[in-house]
């Protein structure tokens, strides 16, 4: 736990010294509150934690900071980690599976780390004691399916696979058939990354959500959506296209390390109302773990 809190907040300092650097500068010149708080939001701003999400922030801040006096930095600082935790502590959330057989579909556009997302998840799970298939839907992007094949063998974890080019709903049902018939109890189903301004592979997508629940009661149990935390804003139009297509229960965060924009959690989850359930601050096969808004808040600041 110590040595992930550490490269979570290493993962952070890009963002941290940004918003840092622009708190110190604002108390330093400014003469009165509202020029601290002013700066302060900014400061946000700029850490990509979104104009709302900035606003609301600050004015739950000065609530806690009712003074006649100029602010400090070191007023500053401690009330404002409390008020991020505050604020995110609203969309922590946790994965909950069944134990007979649990079925996650895994989604997000092209180079957000879905693959390796997944391979994670996989090696996560199975630590936990379950027995995982991972199904290898992406059948459009060259190579993808091998590439899956590659982190499923790192994560000793079986795959099902059908040749490039196949129907990727297929793919999900044959693995959910081959879990049952195997014994095994969690199923984790890749798709292809989608562009989320093309509805034909939204509707793809939607498709294999279809098929899902006719292969398993309640499937899929997940729906967690992957966002690289260096789009910035742009994750948040992804998030809300891909909660209304596919009903995305649960956000992974990856790419945290050596981000500047590390803010990007607070508007994600504020303005679409998804809890975050993981973060990612690495390649390692440990490098995915649950989000919890107290260690976040603390790295940060």
């Amino acid at each position: 736990m110590r040595e992930f809190f550490a490269r979570l907040k290493h993962g952070l300092s890009r963002t941290r010294e940004n918003l840092v650097a622009h708190i110190q500068e604002a108390a330093g010149v400014a003469h009165d509150d509202d020029a601290v708080f002013d700066g302060l939001e900014e400061a946000l701003i700029a850490c990509d934690a979104g104009v709302r999400a900035s606003t609301k922030i600050v004015e739950d801040l000065r609530a806690r900071l009712r003074t006649a006096r100029a602010a400090s930095p070191a007023d500053l600082f401690p009330a404002l980690k409390e008020v991020i935790r505050e604020t995110l502590a609203r969309y922590e959330g946790s994965m909950a599976l069944p134990a007979d057989l649990a079925v996650i579909m895994v989604v997000g556009v092209n180079g957000v780390g879905k693959t390796t997302t997944i391979a994670k998840l996989a090696n996560r799970l199975k630590s936990e004691g379950r027995q995982v298939i991972l199904a290898a839907a992406d059948t459009f992007r060259a190579a993808a399916i091998d590439q899956l094949e590659i982190w499923a063998g790192r994560a000793g974890v079986e795959i099902v696979r059908h040749k490039e080019g196949g129907d990727p709903a297929a793919v999900a049902f044959d693995a959910v058939q081959a879990a049952r018939s195997r014994g095994f109890d969690t199923v984790i189903v890749d798709t292809a990354g989608r562009l989320h301004t093309r509805s034909n592979l939204m509707e793809e997508l939607k498709k294999v959500r279809r098929v899902l629940s006719r292969a398993a009661e309640g499937a899929p149990h997940e729906v967690l959506l992957v966002l690289d935390s260096t789009t910035g804003q742009n994750a948040i139009e992804q998030a809300r296209i891909f909660k209304d297509a596919v009903g995305v229960t649960g956000i992974a965060l990856t790419k945290l390390d050596g981000s500047a924009k590390g803010g990007i959690i607070i508007p994600v989850a504020q303005e679409v109302g998804i809890p975050i359930k993981f973060v990612g601050v690495g390649e390692g096969m440990e490098d995915l773990r649950a989000f919890s808004a107290a260690e976040f808040a603390d790295a940060l600041l």
